[in-house]
């Protein structure tokens, strides 16, 4: 008995519908994508948009390497004051010194000669005065001589104070303690005034001075604290900002730091480098 019609479009059917089932075109991307107008895509979004939940964006700017160089507080260079030859250098290259000791002394014996000679001038000089001043109040003395010792007696005087001045010079004493850091002159060698003898530099803190990008003035302060890396130890040191500068390079848009060392570090010379990264502050966007 042959199948009927009717049985052979059930069958059709029940084929068709396996075929779709087993397709599932409403899962193919492309598919769902021909079906999804711009509409229904833009309100799904949002709709997953409003399921997730809000958090506050927090940007952390990156360390920003800067490099440093160390360098002493105080330092100076001492020079003749005298066109004379050193009788005495007492320190050397790389010597360390107390504040007031004798860096430097001069052969002074002609200006301590002609000292000693106005000295005994002076003498004279008030001498005479005071016995003209008697005798004008006797009236023994005119006005004119009784005028003209005094003047005699505050030129020797000013003369004396002078020849003071310049034997003074001719000892240099340290005006902080430190070390030599360089020796240019030996004892013996005439000098003329003005010529580098020694360059010091103090025991102090060291400081350090780097260049920051100039929009980091709306953040950094003095007191900031950070770390140094410095290359010839290979460690990293603490250290503060104290100060700022007051001018900003306006063709490299760039602002002048210093900064000291916290603490002692025996290790640590003016001359060291490093880099050093500050860190900047979190910077919360609104929600």
């Amino acid at each position: 008995m042959k199948p009927s019609k009717g049985l052979w479009f059930l069958l059709a059917i029940i084929i068709l519908i396996s075929i779709i089932v087993e397709w599932r075109p409403w899962q193919d991307p492309v598919y769902s994508e021909v079906l999804d107008s711009p509409l229904e895509k833009q309100n799904k979004k949002d709709a997953d948009l409003s399921l997730t939940p809000k958090i506050p964006e927090t940007i952390v700017e990156e360390h920003q390497p800067i490099r440093a160089q160390l360098s002493a507080i105080n330092y100076t260079t001492i020079t003749a004051e005298l066109g004379e030859k050193i009788l005495k250098l007492p320190v050397r290259d790389g010597q360390k010194f107390k504040k007031g000791d004798v860096l430097v002394q001069f052969d002074c014996g002609v200006q301590q000669a002609q000292h000693d000679k106005k000295k005994a001038e002076l003498n004279i000089a008030e001498r005479n005065a005071l016995t003209n001043e008697k005798l004008f109040k006797l009236g023994a003395a005119g006005r004119i001589e009784y005028e003209n010792s005094q003047s005699e007696f505050e030129k020797v005087k000013a003369e004396v104070s002078e020849l003071s001045v310049l034997i003074s010079r001719c000892i240099t004493r340290a005006p902080f303690a430190g070390h030599v850091a360089e020796q240019r002159a030996r004892e013996q060698q005439f000098v003329p005034s003005g010529q580098p003898i020694l360059e010091i530099i103090d025991n102090g803190p060291l400081e350090l001075e780097f260049i920051v990008p100039s929009k980091w003035a709306q953040w950094l302060n003095e007191k900031k604290l950070f770390q140094i890396y410095i290359d010839e130890t290979d460690k990293e040191y603490p250290a503060k900002v104290t100060q700022v500068g007051a001018r900003i390079d306006p063709i490299s848009q760039t602002i002048k730091v210093r900064a000291a060392i916290k603490g002692s570090f025996s290790e640590l010379r003016p001359g060291m480098s490093g880099t050093v990264t500050i860190e900047k502050p979190l910077i919360e966007s609104p929600l």
